[in-house]
């Protein structure tokens, strides 16, 4: 399980939200990410992920990504905490 703290303006990018053109939500692109990155190694998942999390305006950190890579090569569920900062 991973944690972060983001700003209340961030949920919108976060969370699947038809109405906002941010592209990709991240929720749906770690989804995505991991229903066809299962098995590869880290290094190929993280700058992915780094990317999805970038496009979605999200800040986690190097520790953040690898955690989430690790879920997805290893088929692990994955559950993702995020503390709105005010």
């Amino acid at each position: 399980m991973g944690h972060t703290r983001i700003g209340q303006q961030v949920p919108p990018r976060l969370l699947t939200h038809n109405a906002h053109a941010y592209g990709a939500a991240y929720q749906q692109a770690f989804a995505d990410l991991a229903a066809a990155h299962r098995g590869e190694p880290l290094s190929r998942i993280v700058p992915l992920l780094r990317r999805a999390a970038d496009q979605a305006l999200l800040g986690f950190t190097a520790a953040d990504l690898r955690e989430q890579a690790e879920a997805i090569s290893t088929g692990q569920l994955y559950e993702l905490r995020i503390t709105l900062r005010g």
